[in-house]
């Protein structure tokens, strides 16, 4: 049987990761945050010293992951670093990881077992283009840079976090830059995607058109 996929890539803080996430929950399926993997290879690869000059040195820490997903938690080593990956460091970092090949690679299958019954959203930059080209759904999803950036000072101002919101809009702007001129899977909207801009839309809004697009197909 083949397991139905919505795949929604899109820049960073462009609300995918919670819009894939709500919209899982709706339908009873599964949810894959590839994000958090390649955060947690540059969480590894920081907490190693690796050098982010070392694409083998990066491969390598990569290859090594043996992450847990528990109760909504994700685990690396025993520790629960959910909250630690969410380091607008290892964000950075994070980007830095996925324009090396070699990362991308080895994260390529822990992404494709993600898909199982009933079904599966996943979210990222690469998920209708490279990982899931046979899904069913693909969105690209975004929104300005500015905002963006306005939604991650919230976020980090609710963990109790200072945010520079000039500082966060250039930083965005980027990993936009980064992750578009990758040579490997770079950023941008499958051939098929329907392309959603949340510039002006409210989380349940966009919920809501993403089911509204999938019933139309079944």
């Amino acid at each position: 049987m083949t397991v139905p996929v919505i795949a929604i890539d899109g820049p960073a803080a462009s609300g995918k990761g919670t819009i894939a996430q709500r919209t899982a929950d709706a339908l009873g399926w599964h949810y894959l945050d590839s994000g958090a993997l390649y955060r947690l290879a540059a969480l590894a690869a920081l907490r190693a010293k690796v050098s982010f000059d070392d694409p083998a040195a990066l491969t390598a820490a990569a290859q090594s992951l043996a992450p847990q997903f528990k109760d909504g938690r994700i685990w690396l080593d025993g520790e629960d670093v959910s909250e630690a990956i969410r380091a607008e460091t290892v964000g950075v970092a994070a980007s830095k990881c996925a324009a090396v090949p070699g990362v991308r690679q080895a994260l390529f299958d822990l992404q494709r077992r993600a898909a199982a019954a009933p079904g599966l959203v996943a979210d990222g930059r690469d998920m209708g283009t490279v990982v899931f080209p046979e899904a069913k759904l693909k969105i690209f999803m975004t929104a300005s840079a500015r905002v963006r950036a306005e939604r991650r000072v919230k976020q980090l101002e609710a963990r109790g976090e200072k945010a520079d919101l000039a500082a966060l809009t250039r930083d965005l702007e980027e990993r936009d830059r980064r992750d578009r001129e990758r040579a490997v899977a770079p950023l941008k909207p499958a051939a098929d995607a329907r392309l959603l801009d949340t510039s002006e839309m409210g989380i349940d809004e966009v919920v809501k058109k993403v089911l509204g697009w999938w019933s139309e197909l079944n």
